[in-house]
């Protein structure tokens, strides 16, 4: 499971190490490979590559006819990239997804049990300030906290 925030760099590449952790987890599932995708939100998503060929089986099962099936598809699948993490525990990451989230020099990884969330600090920052505290509250209480 992906757990906690760490903040990194991009080099003038593009490139960005991945936390340890993160790089622990992807391995333990005998893969050097992850798919990064743009999300609904100014951030990127990234999946383990088992985590997203599920996510891409149930995504075949649903009618393909269903206009927000072709949305979800068109966001997530159309913009994804599978990336291999290098030697070094980086990761290349194509400059559309980078001007998607806004990604500069400065970003923050936060673990979201099943994928991992990149986005530039101050969206980092921007998002947590927007937390709706009434509507977390109710989130939480039906999770029993």
């Amino acid at each position: 499971m992906f757990r906690g925030q760490y903040e990194h760099t991009i080099d003038a590449k593009g490139r960005v190490s991945l936390p340890a952790k993160f790089r622990e987890i992807i391995a333990a599932r005998g893969s050097d490979r992850l798919v990064v995708t743009a999300d609904v939100e100014p951030c990127l998503l990234a999946f383990a590559l088992d985590e997203w060929q599920a996510f891409e089986q149930k995504l075949a099962a649903l009618p393909s006819m269903d206009r927000r099936v072709r949305m979800v598809k068109r966001t997530l699948v159309g913009q994804a990239h599978e990336l291999t993490v290098d030697g070094n525990g980086r990761i290349l990451l194509p400059p559309p997804l980078r001007e998607h989230a806004g990604l500069g020099r400065e970003v923050v990884f936060t673990g979201q049990i099943d994928r991992i969330e990149i986005w530039s600090r101050d969206g980092w920052s921007h998002a947590r300030e927007d937390v709706d505290m009434g509507a977390l509250t109710d989130a939480l209480e039906g999770l029993g906290i």
